[in-house]
């Protein structure tokens, strides 16, 4: 029997999250050789008060289970409390499945992933294919980001574009299970021996970028990620985040998210590099918006002013919080029983 906890941080979802808990209540139904559990981490946004009935009423309790973190740490913060919970409590998985409370899972998505690991050893993370909430698909995972993808994508130039082809951070995909860089967790599973190894997230990054350096970490440490398409989940975009989704018109980003990429880059890169990537990207985005305003399409929103704001240019910007996150090997580290995550810095 493989046993799976499924892990979904609301912030403000309740009702996406009830939803998402319901597809799960039918994958359990369907896949007997799979042991599944949930716990659900509300950011404390009052959305605990909002499941419980809920979870009481469709007689849930011996699967859910719902935790109310003490704050709203962002989503590597809540996970890190999922991964704690599961090792305070002596009832660590086989396999961790991170799941965003705007996304569904569809028949036989977690049962696919599980098969895919059965074959493939050497994997340590993958993730479920993209169904939009219209029912198109969307194929896509990441490669790193680089100071030549930012060039890329400042610009998004035709022949730059395809000079820098094997550079471009996203990355179109097949019908076939394919390695991968990186990809959103909105659908990510991973080993337990992944956790074991690394840890849990890097909790100084608020929300964007943190599954990516995850996965550089696990990279990094020798394991494979992995693009699954024969698992897939329905993702009702922007959600949890309140970002545009992908058809609307671009609204301006939030600041964590550029404090997230600086973060990002400067932590895994060095600052020197960082500094590079940030004149490369002020450059190739001031181009790539006089284009768009010529061709009358919209620009993000005070991209240009924000990027600079937070740019690794500006010598404030170059100082790094330190990396916080949930150490299972650690044994001095202390159990927050409120629902709070423990932490150690690097």
């Amino acid at each position: 029997m493989t046993e799976i906890l499924t892990v979904t941080v609301t912030y403000r979802t309740a009702s996406w999250t009830a939803r998402s808990l319901e597809a799960l209540a039918a994958e359990r139904a369907r896949s007997p050789g799979i042991a599944l559990r949930s716990i659900v981490v509300d950011n404390a946004s009052g959305d605990s008060d909002q499941l419980r009935p809920i979870v009481e009423a469709k007689g849930w309790q011996d699967w859910v289970t719902i935790i109310t973190a003490p704050r709203n740490g962002g989503f590597a913060y809540g996970n890190n409390v999922a991964f704690q919970h599961a090792y305070a409590e002596k009832r660590v998985p086989d396999f961790f499945y991170l799941i965003n409370p705007d996304a569904a899972v569809r028949s036989g998505a977690v049962a696919a992933l599980v098969a895919f690991f059965e074959t493939h050893p050497d994997a340590g993370l993958a993730a479920s294919s993209i169904e939009e909430a219209d029912g198109a698909l969307w194929p896509y995972a990441f490669r790193f980001p680089s100071l030549a993808s930012e060039i890329e994508g400042g610009l998004s130039l035709g022949l730059v574009s395809k000079l820098l082809e094997e550079r471009t951070v996203r990355r179109k995909m097949g019908e076939l299970p394919t390695q991968v860089d990186w990809f959103p967790g909105a659908s990510m599973i991973l080993r337990r021996e992944v956790v074991e190894e690394i840890g849990g997230m890097d909790e100084s990054y608020f929300l964007y970028f943190e599954e990516t350096d995850y996965l550089l970490r696990a990279r990094e440490a020798g394991w494979t990620a992995w693009y699954v398409p024969e698992s897939r989940v329905v993702h009702a975009a922007g959600q949890s985040t309140g970002v545009t989704t992908p058809r609307e018109r671009p609204r301006r980003l939030p600041d964590y998210w550029f404090e997230s990429r600086r973060r990002y880059f400067a932590k895994n890169h060095g600052v020197p590099y960082a500094v590079a990537t940030d004149v490369v990207a002020l450059m190739a985005h001031t181009l790539g918006a006089l284009k768009r305003r010529m061709q009358g399409r919209p620009n993000v929103p005070f991209f240009l002013r924000d990027l600079w704001r937070h740019s690794t240019l500006r010598s404030r910007n170059r100082q790094l919080l330190p990396v916080r996150q949930f150490r299972p090997d650690d044994p001095a580290q202390p159990i927050n029983r409120a629902g709070g995550t423990a932490t150690t810095e690097a």
